[in-house]
């Protein structure tokens, strides 16, 4: 009798050792000589855990975890191969972990389950149907269903997702594009990777959704070149998707066109921002471009263009193949569906916590987070990457939505949130902001370019006390001209988190500076 283990190909679970861990397996049952068949899956996001082997019973996925390659001859003694759960390793049954089992996984929900490559194992969990369905509607209702859902773009700026899909089905050209900004570059993000290493069939969907929505027959996907093993992955994919019909000049015997590609970015953060992405693909320098004419009217080489993050399309597959409205039913107020959080920093258990709006970020933080790695105090926390503000425990109730956060100054963004015990110094906090941008700016506007330059050094003469409340008063004030004059919103939120730790901890700013 052969037992199915699952060991994770990702690239956090081979930081930590999964491939010395496969190997160790392999080589322990030849040395007992019982027979296993090694899956090569995707994480389950629960980082703190990995590698996390699973093996398979007949009453489901028994886990164990993090497993170390000098652990495996002992998880055999203990009997892994019969989901034993006398290992202190064990954490017993895999869904019902309560950091897995207390998520709403929708768009993540194969994630750690599948063979990330196998199409028949993509199939065999509900894999395709939201294509299939796409493909027996018009243009337009597949539109009014993304619209129906309430799906807004989950690579920050939040818009919604249908009216942008409606703006470039309605600008009448010859050709269209879908572009995936899969260049995730904000601080203690994980889940665009996630997507493409651990289900890359998800988003191949969600693109050809997407083209057929709009009539566009070309995608690219805009990868960071710090991602090989995303980009190895995904390649293979796209490649298996063609010879099984599902991409190509005729998908599934529709007669409708779909072609996909992936671009390597250049380590450039501004790519990130779609206009500047799109003079990247187009060979160019990556730089900003002036708004409007607006990327759905003229993008990609002129034409109208659907500019998506991983996450709006990934969530596409669901919305098609269980309806706007299934999607809708999640979240609250205008924020629908579910948000993909991802935990980091100085953080316990850290990982992907796939939630429906409304959840709040104490909630997170503590339930799902445990607090502190380091067991002290959580002092402050950054959520949205490193231009979000940096929040204080009055601000820890906030609900986890996009009006919410705006209320009091903040982002919601890529959903990273990274926390910081009490050891933090805030001041330095401040600075490296503003550092991020001096050394990202692509330099085409003023505020930006310069701004970022003055405002590290009127820091930097804060922080050595050098005439203080008048250099705090500058620094206010250029934080404002940044904000109100920059072409885009890299310097125009550079200044949130130096105007949260002003609000929020003075006190930081108050102090001389330590000598590094």
């Amino acid at each position: 009798m052969t037992t199915r283990l699952f060991v994770p190909r990702e690239t956090t679970a081979l930081a930590q050792g999964a491939d010395e861990v496969a190997e160790r397996i392999v080589a322990e049952a030849e040395a007992r000589g019982v027979e296993v068949e090694l899956v090569r899956n995707g994480s389950r996001g629960l980082f703190w855990l990995e590698p996390l082997v699973e093996v398979e019973t007949a009453a489901g996925r028994v886990a164990y975890g993090p497993v170390a390659p000098e652990d495996v001859a002992g998880l055999f003694d203990a009997g892994l191969l019969e989901g034993s759960v006398m290992s202190p390793l064990s954490q017993g049954p895999t869904e019902e972990i309560p950091y897995l089992q207390a998520q709403q996984r929708l768009t993540f929900s194969r994630i750690g389950v599948t063979d990330p490559l196998s199409l028949e194992d993509y199939c065999a969990h509900d894999g395709f149907r939201g294509l299939r369905r796409a493909l027996g509607l018009d243009s337009q209702a597949i539109v009014d269903e993304v619209k129906a859902s309430g799906l807004r773009g989950r690579g920050g700026a939040a818009f919604p997702t249908g009216i942008k899909w409606q703006t470039v089905l309605d600008a009448p050209a010859a050709q269209k594009y879908i572009v995936c900004n899969a260049d995730e570059g904000d601080s203690g993000t994980f889940a665009d990777r996630l997507v493409m290493e651990c289900d890359p069939y998800l988003l191949i969907e969600g693109m050809a959704i997407a083209g057929l929505a709009v009539g566009a027959t070309q995608g690219y996907v805009y990868l960071r070149s710090e991602y090989p093993l995303a980009q190895e992955i995904f390649n293979e994919a796209i490649a298996r998707a063609e010879a099984a019909g599902y991409l190509g000049s005729d998908i599934l015997g529709s007669g409708q066109a779909f072609h996909l590609e992936v671009r390597l970015g250049a380590g450039a953060y501004i790519c990130g921002e779609e206009t500047s992405l799109l003079e990247s693909l187009e060979g160019k320098r990556g730089m900003v471009r002036f708004k409007p004419p607006l990327p759905a009217i003229e993008g990609l080489f002129g034409q109208p263009t659907v500019v998506n993050n991983v996450l709006s399309l990934a969530a596409v597959p669901f919305i098609l193949g269980d309806g706007g409205q299934a999607y809708a039913d999640y979240g609250m107020g205008r924020s629908r569906g579910t948000l993909a959080l991802q935990l980091a920093g100085n953080v316990k258990r850290g990982g992907l916590v796939e939630l429906a709006f409304g959840t709040t970020l104490r909630q997170l933080m503590e339930e799902f987070g445990g607090g502190t790695f380091t067991g002290r105090p959580l002092r402050a926390v950054q959520v949205g990457g490193p231009l979000g503000a940096y929040l204080p425990e009055s601000q820890w109730d906030l609900p986890l939505d996009y009006e919410a956060f705006a209320e009091v100054g903040a982002v919601l963004g890529h959903g990273g949130v990274v926390m910081f015990d009490d050891t933090v110094d805030m001041a330095e906090q401040a600075r490296f902001a503003m550092e991020f941008c001096t050394v990202e700016s692509c330099g085409k506007c003023t505020p930006c370019r310069i701004g970022s330059v003055r405002g590290v050094e009127v820091i930097d003469r804060i922080r050595a006390g050098d005439n203080r409340e008048a250099n705090l008063a500058l620094l206010a004030d250029l934080c404002e001209t940044m904000v109100d004059g920059s072409l885009c919103a890299m310097g125009g939120m550079t200044p949130f988190p130096v105007q949260s730790v002003m609000k929020h901890f003075p006190d930081d700013l108050q102090r001389d500076a330590q000598p590094h």
